[in-house]
């Protein structure tokens, strides 16, 4: 379809019209105008302001909205005796201490298996180690009420160290504060991971 010029002028100008009615201010052209409109935008566009939540997809969203969550089995593979039971009771408590109900009724299932223990010398001093390191790893997933899982991000292993050249009770007590640590440091960083999508 062919527009005659006249046509196209005609247009332009009712644009123009119309422009000029609604804007006025934009029609002027002072330095001031184009400075403030630069200005303007530069701080829009450099204030790090980003709207949340649009990239979240609606299966993602409604694990941001978990408040109350169930610990199920939680698997030793390790030879160290109890260490899932610890792993179930710190996990709880830091749950808790962020906020968390902990139902065992919740559709909302932390579930998972502590894979590495290890309790390492690493200095000796006149034939006695003085110097130890615990290490701890695990894999852990979350499962929704929709029965949709989710890997928790638990970036083990989680090392702890302590020093000691004291007595075997001691040694123990160290050791037992040190498998703590690293337990806790396991546990808040799966609940860190819990909101992540």
């Amino acid at each position: 379809m062919v527009i005659s010029r006249a046509v196209e002028q005609r247009r332009r100008s009712a644009a123009a019209i119309l422009w000029n009615k609604f804007f006025p201010l934009l029609n002027t052209t002072t330095p001031l105008l184009h400075g403030a409109t630069a200005i303007i935008c530069l701080l829009v566009a450099s204030c790090g302001y980003t709207v949340q939540g649009w990239s979240v997809s609606a299966s993602q969203g409604a694990l941001l909205e978990v408040r109350s969550i169930s610990i199920d089995q939680i698997i030793n593979r390790t030879y160290e005796p109890g260490i899932d039971d610890r792993m179930r009771d710190i996990l709880t408590q830091e749950l808790i201490k962020r906020g968390f109900k902990v139902d065992r009724s919740s559709g909302y299932k932390i579930y998972g298996s502590i894979n590495t223990f290890e309790l390492r010398t690493l200095s000796e001093k006149v034939g006695v180690a003085v110097e130890y390191e615990v290490v701890v790893s695990g894999d852990f997933k979350l499962r929704s009420p929709s029965g949709m899982v989710r890997d928790l991000r638990s970036g083990g292993p989680f090392i702890v160290s302590f020093l000691s050249a004291d007595r075997l009770q001691d040694v123990m007590a160290l050791r037992e504060k040190a498998i703590e640590k690293a337990l806790r440091d396991l546990s808040q960083e799966l609940i860190i991971s819990i909101h992540e999508p």
